[in-house]
């Protein structure tokens, strides 16, 4: 009995004994002298990361809440009940609507002042209330599918272990079924200005500011610009050799040049689709607040998670009120 307890012991004291080499082996620290920041330099889960660097993004949101779906082209195509060629979801104006989008990008840097990016999207979505009770089975059902995918490039004029000041072009294909609402039925051109700056040693910043500029749409005028840009500043709370938790708040806005909306509260009660092109209102100067609140985890030197949540504060316009992000990322 105490050779087997003995040998218990002697088992347990090499376990315990090689655990921290095997976990050394598995996360390697970063080389000294290195300028290039750790997947865990940006702790954004809203705002575009400035950072170059290969990696891949998992993506997930759960949205509620999306009173104008058609609002400037930006979410979905011109509602189908407006007639003429809209390319839209009908036969019903969805007046609340409830969304999950699923995102998987990935991203390639040949060096660290250049990478090359492509988001794969898929969508489901689910209207929730249409405007007239008169139409059958009460508008359209529920779909899911491809979205439209992205490809651009991230291009840094300043790259170092403390800032990152980054200029990205996404372009974005038709590629969702507009008439399921899962695509915009447009081209879009996506310049921004991103910017990362490690304040402290616990202290961060990062910002965003770019233009959304829609190509071909087939409403003429329905599709507007749209300016998106954001601060997040964020707080390394806790950190040890191999884990690293910090909580992040962003501000998020978009302001619609141009463009147009379905208005339901300016049709007749009780009108039936198609709706006169009369009944739409101009986006343009509209103006969307979001504020978001989160953490990302890191766990070692490539890999972490990011969970989040976002309400809008804004009311009179809305891509949604409320939103679920959780997100994995992975450096190479």
């Amino acid at each position: 009995m105490r050779s087997i307890n003995s040998i218990r012991r002697c088992a347990l004291f090499l376990l315990v004994a090689t655990l921290p080499v095997s976990l050394n082996a598995q996360s390697p620290s970063p080389k000294k002298g290195s300028d290039e920041p750790p997947v865990q330099g940006s702790t954004v889960g809203y705002i575009d990361d400035a950072i170059v660097g290969s990696q891949i993004r998992v993506r997930f949101d759960a949205a509620f809440g999306d009173s104008q779906p058609d609002l400037a082209e930006f979410f979905q195509a011109a509602c189908g009940c407006d007639g003429g060629t809209a390319a839209g979801p009908k036969p019903g104006l969805a007046t609340d609507l409830n969304f999950q989008q699923l995102y998987l990008r990935g991203e390639y840097a040949p060096q660290k002042h250049l990478s090359f990016l492509f988001e794969l999207p898929v969508r489901s979505i689910q209207p929730v209330n249409f405007l007239s009770s008169s139409i059958p089975n009460g508008g359209y059902g529920d779909q899911a599918g491809l979205s439209d995918v992205s490809a651009g490039i991230k291009l840094a004029a300043v790259a170092s272990r403390r800032a990152y000041l980054t200029f990205q072009l996404l372009a974005t294909f038709p590629s969702g079924d507009a008439g399921k609402g899962l695509g915009t039925a447009h081209y879009t051109i996506a310049p921004s200005l991103l910017y990362y700056q490690r304040v402290t040693d616990r202290f961060s910043l990062e910002s965003e500011i770019g233009d959304s500029h829609p190509v071909g749409s087939d409403t003429p005028g329905f599709a507007g610009d749209v300016v998106e840009y954001g601060v997040g500043p964020s707080f390394v709370a806790y950190r040890s050799d191999k884990v690293q938790f910090a909580p992040v708040v962003e501000l998020v806005g978009w302001r619609i040049f141009g463009g147009k909306w379905t208005d339901y509260e300016d049709l007749t009660p009780g009108q039936t689709p198609p709706y006169p092109a009369s009944e739409l209102d101009s986006a343009d100067a509209s103006n969307i607040v979001n504020l978001k609140a989160g953490f990302r985890t890191s766990i070692g030197k490539n890999s972490s998670f990011y969970v989040g949540y976002g309400h809008a504060l804004s009311s009179a316009n809305l891509w949604y009120e409320q939103i679920y992000r959780i997100e994995y990322r992975r450096a190479f």
